[in-house]
């Protein structure tokens, strides 16, 4: 995974990290804790861009594995790994959870 500048402080990051895996044993169910607490938490659609196009992000899924964003591009329905979106202000509401996200698969 590339590096990332995280907006989001990094005390804020691990509490949400705690608060989604309280109850996990392993980085699979930390994965999947994450996973249910971004996506919930997300308020639908948001715009975003991939590779410089914007895009209309409506809804979230993962496989156990990685996050994915569905989005919508002049009537094209993409999924998309969420690391591979670019985000401008204003941040959708619940971001915090991407960057968490994120930060989390970046110590892995």
């Amino acid at each position: 995974m590339h590096p990332k500048v995280f907006s989001i402080p990094m005390s804020r990051l691990e509490e949400l990290i705690e608060e989604a895996q309280v109850d996990c044993y392993d980085v699979y169910e930390q994965h999947s804790g994450l996973a249910n607490s971004l996506i919930e938490n997300l308020i639908f659609p948001f715009e975003a861009s991939v590779i410089g196009e914007k895009i209309q992000v409506v809804d979230c899924d993962d496989d156990g594995q990685n996050v994915y964003a569905i989005c919508l591009r002049e009537g094209r329905k993409f999924v998309i790994n969420i690391d591979s979106l670019e985000f401008s202000k204003p941040l959708p509401e619940g971001y915090e959870w991407i960057e968490a996200y994120l930060f989390w698969r970046s110590q892995l």
